[in-house]
């Protein structure tokens, strides 16, 4: 009997597993117990006369401390992401009740009352727009402001659509893009604030719903927002 290095340790082990059990579907991954079991499989199985190579025992060891190591730094990242998952819950939980800021661009309509849309400019703007959508992507409303020199602004939205009528309640998404002197584009990075009522994990990911509904990334909270801080105020 000659020995066939890998191919002849897998051959031999199925071989063997099939006279044990009746396959039934898709065969699972082989982990380290099953690579161990080929390996003794093959030492049993082996031709006295002609017994493996050193070099290929040595060789087929190598594998299964490659996959034991594989297979433990998996195990490792595993829990290191449970543990992560469980640290951000923790975190979250402890903004309900505040007032807080992180980076968005949504807000809120209920009747007359509008949330505010905080946004900053990098450099010098000549020229800022203001751009409302709905839930479905659609346009409800444009506004062009007046030039604004770097800073940190507020837009509040007046709740009508471009018709002038009174759009439904809910929550509405505001893009808001700038040009330069000669026409460049000037960065813009819009932020929101509300108070915080619940925490819900979505896919791994926490998340902090505000009292008007609007949802905001537990990663995206800048800072816990002092209400009676004022900042230039654009009213439409």
């Amino acid at each position: 009997m000659e020995t066939g290095g890998l191919d002849y340790l897998i051959g031999a082990y199925e071989r063997e597993q099939a006279a044990q059990v009746t396959p039934t579907g898709d065969a699972a991954p082989m982990g380290k117990d099953e690579f161990l079991k080929l390996l003794v499989t093959q030492l049993e199985h082996q031709d006295p006369l002609n017994p493996m190579e050193d070099r290929e025992f040595t060789a087929q060891l190598a594998q299964f401390s490659s996959l034991e190591q594989l297979t433990n730094i998996s195990e490792g990242i595993e829990s290191l992401n449970k543990a992560n998952d469980t640290q951000q819950m923790l975190g979250a939980v402890s903004f309900i009740g505040k007032e807080v800021m992180a980076g968005g661009n949504s807000v809120s309509k209920t009747g007359d009352s509008v949330s505010t849309i905080n946004y900053h400019l990098d450099g010098v703007a000549t020229k800022v727009y203001v751009n409302i959508f709905d839930n479905f992507g659609n346009l409800v409303r444009s506004v062009n402001l007046d030039s604004r020199q770097p800073g940190d602004y507020e837009f509040v939205w007046d709740g009508k659509t471009y018709t002038g009528s009174e759009a439904p309640d809910g929550v509405y998404t505001v893009n808001i893009a700038a040009e330069g002197v000669y026409g460049e584009p000037v960065l813009v990075d819009t932020a929101v604030s509300g108070t915080v009522v619940s925490v819900q994990n979505y896919n791994g990911e926490q998340y902090l719903r505000l009292d008007d509904g609007r949802q905001i990334r537990y990663l995206d909270v800048r800072e816990v927002v002092n209400p009676d801080a004022l900042t230039t105020q654009d009213q439409d």
